[in-house]
């Protein structure tokens, strides 16, 4: 029945049935004009969209009317940080080392397509869609990009890749890119806010990749000019290929967790590529019906996109630059461990175990994961054995060949949290390091936040500092200025081609 009154609705505003007595006769006065028939009903038809879908509505009118000028002041000057910062991290995974960069890019080379967007690292250009999904693997690989601690989040690697390949393509400048990495990383901060990080999680899903594919669509869909209606449809679209699993730990080689990120950016230009093209797609799927939200939590929160929209940039104000290469969840744990080092003038042969204290929720990422760069075991080990951490590291197991780490790796352990790191998480990844020496003494140190996050913002020369040692041995100290020079220049730049230009080139590898 419902079908059917469903059915007479739309039949009547196709002008098939005529349901005088719903519509006030307006089939009877358009008899003679259809283009005015046509018109009319689909005037009707956008009305019924708004007042079915307010909230699927109103977030791709921001969307569509956003421009770079709306950015606050602080928030712009803080993207262009994040570019900066999500440049070198990216290209430092064109690395031979790094396999899940190597494979995405030589498929990337081999379907090719059209010449519309950098290949990072290869000397070319291909289609936008298969220059993204090798780059945003690129973004993610490292495990050295910036991150969202609240939202759990790694936007930059989608967003950066994403909206670089469609400024490429339609010839927008360097500020217009930055401005859509920005709409793109709030976009995406708040559809995971919506879905609640915790929930999504609890289920198996990666809100990076899941929600990511709604950040591109969005920058995208705004670098194209769409409006609001084609911008409705590519949220749709979008919602329909939203996907990526947890399961990516179960992948030792840890080319499927970066993958990731490059098909949520495909994915996202795919949307509004086709949305573009007026191919249909769900007009509510914020609002109602099967809605993406009730999809993947079952704690969801509409109202959260659009809390403050356009005023509350917290999906970029909120993001942190990493200060180590490996999961954001042991960073507060690590400057904690560097200063119980440092201020113990401690060597790894003076510590006998390590423990972790971490809230329970976050634990099943870092104890004991096979993947080196999400694994407690690995990761303290390595800094406590090393004083550093590079993100070789997570590519060269360090266990095979240095006997320190290799004895601390099988005396750390990771004590789940049921009470106030648990009740913080993931607003905060506290983390209480306990070391045991072999004298006899237990030293501990608890941190709430790692330096890097916007309480606790490195200083612009630790920025730089990391760029530069991120990239020495692949590039000469000439390609590193010239690639953070323009890196520095994207906003208030003409076009993103000099960023282009110097992404494109092979590395040295000095």
């Amino acid at each position: 029945m419902v079908l059917c009154m469903l059915a007479n609705r739309y039949s009547d505003e196709n002008g098939i049935v005529n349901l005088d007595a719903r519509l006030g006769g307006a089939a009877s006065r358009t008899e003679g004009h259809p283009e005015s028939a046509a018109t009319e009903a689909s005037q009707r038809r956008e009305n019924d969209v708004k007042e079915r879908a307010p909230i699927t509505r109103e977030f791709a009118r921001f969307i569509a009317n956003f421009a770079i000028d709306d950015l606050p002041d602080d928030v712009r000057r803080y993207a262009g940080i994040l570019i900066f910062d999500g440049i070198g991290t990216t290209y430092a995974a064109v690395h031979p080392s790094v396999s899940s960069g190597v494979h995405t890019r030589d498929f990337a080379q081999e379907q090719a397509g059209p010449k519309q967007a950098t290949l990072i690292g290869r000397g070319r250009k291909v289609s936008m869609l298969n220059a993204v999904l090798a780059n945003g693997t690129l973004g993610y690989a490292a495990d050295f990009e910036p991150h969202h601690p609240e939202a759990i989040l790694h936007p930059v690697a989608v967003l950066l890749p994403a909206a670089l390949a469609v400024c490429e393509n339609v010839g927008a400048s360097g500020s217009s890119f930055l401005g859509a990495l920005a709409l793109g990383c709030e976009v995406t901060y708040r559809v995971s806010m919506a879905m609640n990080p915790r929930s999504l999680y609890a289920r198996g899903f990666h809100p990076s990749a899941v929600c990511g594919a709604f950040g591109a669509a969005a920058a995208a869909s705004n670098l194209m000019r769409l409006d609001e209606v084609a911008t409705t449809r590519a949220l749709g679209l979008a919602a329909l290929q939203a996907s990526g699993l947890m399961a990516w730990q179960d992948d030792p080689k840890e080319d499927a967790r970066p993958f990731q990120m490059g098909m949520a950016a495909r994915n996202g230009i795919t949307a509004a590529l086709l949305a573009q093209r007026e191919f249909g797609a769900p007009d509510r799927i914020f609002d109602g019906g099967h809605t993406v939200l009730a999809a993947f939590s079952d704690d969801s929160r509409s109202e959260r996109l659009l809390d403050g929209l356009g005023r509350k940039w917290n999906g970029v104000a909120g993001l942190a630059v990493k200060p180590y290469p490996c999961v954001s969840f042991l960073h507060p744990a690590l400057d904690a461990l560097a200063n119980l080092l440092d201020s113990h003038d401690l060597a790894s042969e003076n510590i006998e175990a390590i423990n972790l204290r971490f809230a329970e929720s976050g634990c099943h990422c870092i104890d004991d994961n096979p993947l080196k760069g999400h694994s407690a075991q690995y990761i303290l080990p390595v800094f406590a054995a090393t004083g550093r951490l590079r993100f070789n590291d997570l590519f060269d197991d360090l266990r095979q060949t240095n006997s320190e780490v290799a004895r601390l790796a099988n005396s750390t352990m990771v004590q789940r949290d049921r009470g106030a790191f648990e009740e913080s998480f993931p607003s905060s990844y506290s983390g209480e390091i306990s070391l045991k020496l072999a004298d006899g003494r237990l030293l501990s140190q608890r941190r709430n936040i790692a330096r890097g996050y916007p309480g606790k913002p490195m200083a612009t020369a630790e920025i730089e500092a990391k760029f530069e040692e991120t990239l020495r041995g692949m590039l000469g100290a000439d390609r590193i200025s010239a690639l953070a020079e323009a890196s520095r220049a994207i906003d208030g730049s003409k076009s993103v081609q000099p960023l282009a230009a110097q992404l494109e080139l092979p590395p040295d590898l000095h």
